[in-house]
């Protein structure tokens, strides 16, 4: 039996994740709280991702990181650090704990319906983190919707670039079913080494679904006060609309969708550069005639 949540940890750090994670871009006073909560999430998706471990050890590990986040115990090392820096800052548990939620549906519930499933997974699941990094910025929270949307956007992406990875590993399926049984695909295309053409055509679908969050997600960068947080934010748009139009004609079952480092590092500086001239064209005060 494992005692510790970090002995299930698959070395993945923040450096290795598809999207920007407390980036150079955010400022330094924010980015250690923001990394105490991106190990708490990492080491919490670990256990809940372990292709060995069973149900009911990881069920165990993921309460031993909420009672140590509560202060309840010292169990989880993560747990009570991110406790420790939420303390620090004056901030609230809760975000951690809708994401804890997100990792126990991880582990009991392997299939979701229909769109309205998985974006009610999404609340918990990625909402939940941009929630946090602009409570720690003290945001107002009427950017939450603008938020949620891309976030939502982030994890379809996620599950579209790994739908065969995930069902081979763990026989879990993130492709709704209401959407497979339209397109007449068999939850055993996602084992084939081709997507099907029952099976692109429901990615392609969802690929749609996510595009129109991503559109709703557009203005949340300009409607975001601290600089360097909507500079990261509108590279992460980027990168997302990017990754989400590739998805619209590639097969994740056998070709690359991910972006690699220097595609990643050349769309992040193009972004930047224009966020940051039309931040500063914008906040110039007009000529007098």
């Amino acid at each position: 039996m494992t005692d510790t949540a970090a002995a299930l940890a698959s070395g993945k750090g923040h450096t290795d994740e598809n999207f920007p994670v407390a980036s150079v871009l955010i400022h330094p006073r924010h980015r250690g709280t923001i990394l105490a909560f991106y190990r708490f999430a990492r080491t919490a998706d670990d256990v809940a991702d372990h292709e060995t471990a069973s149900p009911a050890e990881k069920l165990r590990l993921l309460e031993d990181m909420k009672e140590s986040l509560l202060g309840n115990s010292r169990a989880s090392a993560e747990g009570v650090a991110l406790r420790q820096a939420l303390g620090a800052r004056g901030l609230s548990s809760q975000h951690a704990l809708d994401l804890l939620e997100a990792f126990r549906r991880d582990v009991t519930k392997l299939r979701y319906a229909d769109w309205s499933e998985l974006m009610d997974y999404c609340r918990y699941s990625a909402m939940p983190v941009g929630r946090f990094v602009l409570d720690v910025h003290g945001e107002d929270r009427n950017t939450w919707p603008c938020n949620d949307a891309l976030c939502a956007a982030l994890q379809v992406i996620n599950h579209l670039q790994d739908c065969g990875k995930d069902y081979r590993t763990l026989d879990r399926v993130y492709l709704p079913l209401d959407a497979m049984e339209r397109a007449g695909a068999k939850l055993e295309d996602l084992k084939a080494t081709h997507a099907s053409p029952a099976l692109r055509s429901v990615i392609a679908d969802l690929a749609r679904k996510t595009d129109a969050l991503l559109q709703n997600a557009k203005p949340f960068a300009n409607r975001i006060a601290d600089f360097r947080l909507g500079l990261e934010v509108t590279v992460i748009q980027r990168l997302a609309e990017s990754l989400n139009r590739g998805l619209l004609t590639k097969d994740p079952l056998s070709e690359r969708v991910h972006h690699r480092k220097s595609e990643m590092l050349g769309l992040a500086l193009l972004t930047a550069t224009r966020f940051s001239l039309a931040r500063t064209t914008r906040s110039k005060p007009a000529l007098q005639p």
